[in-house]
């Protein structure tokens, strides 16, 4: 709720208009809408409006505000707000809330939180798009990684587990085997959309900030912490900088259900609200964002490169900065396709959470990211097993995780152990385990298996361009072998192409840290400028030092 002083803060960037009962002040669908802040009178958050089964989630009272996080990161609405009563509202334009976001801090705090928790309660309630499909269908899978990893609020109804689905299809006139379908705000019937399709639809691939003309001076390739931080600081400098991301801003740290250990958030934080607080930041600055781009090639001619994605289109920049990070390995397990995302799962966010219920889990793996995604489970699940090869946590995993795992009684750990195969027709149901210390075997009961036992780096596109070591990272400065260098001396972070940088997890020998991905992603730029500088292409002024 907003105070006297935040209100007439407020009425700075806004209009006020006086409303009446039954009047939608936003609908499922829109492409933008505004922020709403109630002056007089009441509003109601309504889903499935003029349908049969339409609900009201939520009802808005004076000196309240309407809107979620979609607002600000430009996805379409796919609730709609109606006027319960007479009254005046103060709109907001998108435009002027990002203002607010970048000069009020006090507002943007306070606006930013309640998106976050709006967003996450809006997930756990399954509001917003409907996923048919069926679980054992390799399409269905994509679509479901694509929305966990956007962390979109959705609904999936399973084909061999729904009535619900059945019925719909019927109603919609659609086959089983047109599956898989997604039905998105506004009622617009998508037929297995590829990623790009999907959030086009959604409007979430249309250019953010500003997209620089012809050649630009940075283009980052990946939008993990380290591409993010790369990005802001580029842009804050004065670069024109692009940046490019495949699946879903924010990389693997997006998925983190909390963040315990970066400097400065003594709570921690989600990845979501570190992904979303960076992209408006990037935004803020007027970086121009491409969504669902998954870069195909690498060329460099002239002291200017050029990165090819899937969709044809192409970005030439003075300098690159890598950031794609690495995907999950996988467990070498002969059903696992047949379960993958829906019974296993290589991320522990909200939308999983309420996939895998209160029942049983398992995790593989003793990193850090497992421990963290044991301590969130263990909040709904009943019981968590951490299942790893080695004897204990304390050689893989920070002392303060080790520590709430050994004190949370709904944790066990079981060591010197292995999966050996997946139990369940067609759900999960168990695993067969292999307790390597005593020879034996045993089943353990669970319906869902959480994997985090490391990854390979995404280098495939630069089809072997770039210096890397024996596992495809990208090595960078000095420990590029001479051979691959043509008597040029690399900088720290800068690969064996003069002007391309990595960043991240993608490079050989980094720390696989958020915080260590922000600063290499921070320190990238002062390179970037340095390169530039020596190649007589450098904006007009180095980074500056910060007061």
């Amino acid at each position: 709720m907003l105070d006297g002083a935040q209100l007439a803060t407020l009425r700075q960037y806004g209009t006020e208009h006086d409303i009446t009962a039954g009047e939608v002040l936003f609908a499922d669908g829109d492409e933008a809408y505004d922020l709403i802040v109630i002056i007089d009178g009441h509003a109601d958050i309504v889903q499935h409006r003029g349908k049969p089964d339409e609900t009201i989630l939520a009802t808005y009272n004076p000196a309240q505000f309407l809107g979620e996080i979609g607002l600000l990161t430009g996805q379409r609405a796919y609730l709609s707000a109606v006027a319960s009563t007479p009254g005046r509202v103060l709109r907001v334009p998108v435009a002027q809330v990002r203002q607010v976001i970048a000069e009020e801090p006090d507002l943007s705090e306070l606006i930013l939180h309640a998106f976050l928790i709006r967003h996450s309660i809006l997930m756990r309630l399954g509001s917003g798009l409907v996923l048919i499909g069926s679980r054992f269908d390799a399409d269905t899978r994509r679509l479901l990684e694509v929305l966990a990893r956007n962390r979109l609020s959705s609904r999936w109804l399973d084909l061999e587990g729904s009535a619900e689905a059945e019925t719909l299809l019927r109603r919609l006139g659609v086959s089983a085997g047109a599956l898989p379908i997604v039905l998105s705000p506004g009622g617009l019937l998508l037929r297995n959309p590829t990623s790009h399709e999907l959030l086009s639809a959604l409007g979430m691939t249309a250019a953010r900030g500003s997209d620089p003309p012809g050649v630009c001076d940075l283009l980052v390739v990946g939008a993990g912490p380290g591409g993010l931080a790369a990005a802001v600081y580029g842009a804050s400098e004065g670069m024109a900088t692009t940046l490019a991301e495949d699946t879903a801003l924010g990389g693997q740290a997006g998925t983190s259900s909390r963040i315990e250990n970066y400097l400065g958030f003594p709570a921690g934080l989600s990845g979501e609200e570190l992904a979303t607080r960076a992209a408006l930041q990037a935004q803020k600055f007027g970086v121009g964002i491409k969504l669902a781009a998954v870069a195909t090639a690498l060329t460099s001619e002239h002291d200017l490169h050029t990165v090819t994605f899937e969709d044809g289109d192409e970005v030439t920049a003075k300098s690159v900065i890598i950031a794609t990070g690495a995907r999950y390995n996988r467990l070498p397990l002969e059903r696992l396709p047949e379960f993958e995302g829906v019974g296993v799962y290589y991320a522990a966010t909200q939308m999983e959470a309420q996939a895998c219920g209160a029942g049983p889990a398992a995790i593989v793996g003793g990193g850090n990211s497992a421990g963290q995604a044991a301590l969130f489970l263990s909040r709904t699940c009943d019981r968590v097993s951490i299942v790893i090869r080695g004897p204990s946590l304390e050689r893989s995993m920070s002392r303060y995780l080790t520590a709430a795992i050994e004190q949370n009684p709904r944790i066990e750990v079981l060591a010197h152990t292995q999966v050996t195969a997946l139990l369940g027709d067609d759900t999960l149901t168990g695993l067969r385990l292999r307790d390597d210390a005593r020879q034996q075997a045993r089943q353990l009961a669970v319906n869902s298996l959480f994997v985090f036992i490391g990854a390979t780096p995404c280098t495939r596109w630069l089809a072997g361009q770039l210096a890397t070591d024996s596992r495809g990272f990208l090595l960078t400065g000095t420990n590029i072998p001479a051979a691959r260098l043509n008597g040029a001396t690399p900088l720290f972070l800068e690969t064996s192409s003069p002007g391309v940088f990595a960043v991240g997890d993608v490079r050989s020998g980094s720390v696989k840290r958020v915080a260590t991905a922000v600063g290499e992603g921070s320190m990238a730029v002062r390179l970037v400028y340095e390169r530039l500088q020596a190649t007589g292409t450098a904006v007009a002024d180095p980074p500056r030092a910060e007061t």
